[in-house]
């Protein structure tokens, strides 16, 4: 009888990690729609963007309470409660990618139908989106396969976006004087940092897989100095 209940608390252990990694799945769907709503300054995608957001939501709340749940009717041993704390960074990470989306697509309208755009930086735009995709379904097959070395990998995939970032900022700068075109210019810059900070969610996520392995909570990268592993300090003797 006891190991039947262990057996089904495993199994159900295992259904909340599928579900939450599936919220994944919600937001590349979301990130998808954001990205072709901002190359063709769509107005009613954005708003189908702003609206499927519940959807993330809600998973981020079937999952807590599930967690919740959990944790008041069994006696989670600790490699589980390890488990158990990395879904519920995870789903942060899901929720805030959400937001960012939702953050992008309220900016769409602003820009207005026909706005005087910049075919370079909409380019720019279309392929940080692209790499951002990549890059979160990488994050759920790492944590899936409990794979350190792919989830590092996500850090290399995040310099690329970082510095289509920094690219979509310069042309920004340089795009004219002319009032409305600077003002779509600068619209977009808010675009492209609202994707930078997908990105950098994507890379948390994989920071959770490197925790769930080691039992070591380590940044991959310190953003006071890129590139540069942070180690946990040693500890010191009383």
């Amino acid at each position: 009888m006891e190991i039947r209940a262990r057996q089904e608390y495993l199994e159900e252990l295992a259904t909340l990690e599928r579900r939450a990694l599936d919220g994944l799945d919600l937001v590349v769907a979301a990130l998808d729609r954001t990205v072709e709503a901002v190359q063709h300054q769509d107005i009613e995608l954005a708003e189908l963007v702003i609206a499927d957001d519940d959807v993330i939501d809600g998973r981020y709340l079937e999952i807590h309470q599930a967690i919740l749940t959990l944790l008041a009717t069994q006696a989670p041993v600790a490699t589980d409660l390890r488990l158990i704390a990395a879904l519920l960074h995870v789903m942060k990470n899901i929720e805030r990618m959400g937001d960012q989306c939702v953050n992008i697509a309220k900016l769409i309208p602003i820009a207005g139908h026909e706005p005087p755009a910049d075919e370079r930086i909409l380019k720019n735009l279309v392929t940080m989106g692209k790499a951002i995709r990549a890059q979160i379904r990488q994050a759920k097959r790492a944590f899936a396969d409990r794979d350190v070395d792919m989830a590092r990998d996500l850090v290399r995939q995040d310099d690329v976006i970082d510095n289509l970032n920094k690219e979509c900022f310069q042309l920004a700068i340089e795009i004219g004087d002319e009032h409305d075109r600077r003002e779509w210019a600068m619209t977009m810059m808010l675009v492209a940092r609202a994707l930078e900070r997908i990105g950098d969610n994507a890379v948390d996520v994989g920071e959770q897989v490197a925790f769930l392995v080691t039992g070591l909570f380590r940044e991959f990268e310190d953003a006071s100095h890129p590139g540069e592993e942070v180690l946990p300090e040693p500890s010191s003797a009383s």
